[in-house]
């Protein structure tokens, strides 16, 4: 049967309306995936030093990575982030926060590096990871960011080991991005810089 303009029209009107109603009947499914594409958090192993990427002002991956520690997965972190905080390093503020949470201080140390993306974080603190003779890292990061920085780490330290631990993160809801103002944000920026980082923008 050859199709008119108007049946053609009818049946795309149709298959429209069917996507649309398999897409509302699995919005949930696909939401979580769309998130789960960003993250790639992995066990911790036993590990030279552990890396904490700033970017985080709830204090989360600082705690995470002294939790680490104690544990045992690592001797010491090094805390990474931006510079313009009132004239403080983030690291600094990270480092007094976790002191007054019982975190040893001794443990932690501050790369003054006043990063303005995590490829400017990762490309400035490779070589004094290599200069520490670092060959195992825990690198840890909020999960929607554990896709991305993993992939700067690989391009920038191949001979690294490195392991992405994801933090806690009250926005992301534990994958259910969606359901927060703020968690829509944080996945739609996430998108925007792995996109920007495709290009190399």
């Amino acid at each position: 049967m050859r199709l008119t303009p108007r049946r053609t029209l009818l049946a795309a009107g149709i298959v429209a309306l069917v996507l649309l109603l398999c897409l509302f009947r699995f919005r949930d499914a696909v939401l979580w995936h769309l998130g789960d594409m960003l993250v790639k958090s992995e066990a911790p192993q036993k590990s030279d030093m552990v890396e904490v990427l700033g970017g985080d002002y709830l204090g989360n991956r600082i705690l995470k990575a002294c939790s680490l520690i104690q544990q045992g997965f690592a001797p010491q972190a090094i805390l990474t982030g931006e510079g313009g905080f009132y004239g403080v390093h983030e690291g600094e503020i990270e480092l007094d926060f976790a002191a007054r949470r019982g975190c040893r201080k001794e443990a932690l140390t501050v790369f003054p590096y006043a990063s303005l993306s995590t490829v400017d974080e990762v490309e400035h603190l490779v070589p004094e990871l290599r200069r520490r003779g670092v060959h195992k890292l825990l690198v840890v990061t909020s999960p929607g960011h554990t896709g991305r920085a993993a992939r700067v780490f690989q391009r920038f330290a191949p001979e690294i080991e490195v392991r992405m631990i994801a933090s806690r993160d009250p926005f992301w809801n534990n994958g259910y991005w969606w359901k927060i103002r703020e968690g829509r944000k944080r996945w739609l920026l996430e998108v925007t810089k792995r996109v920007a980082d495709f290009f190399g923008i």
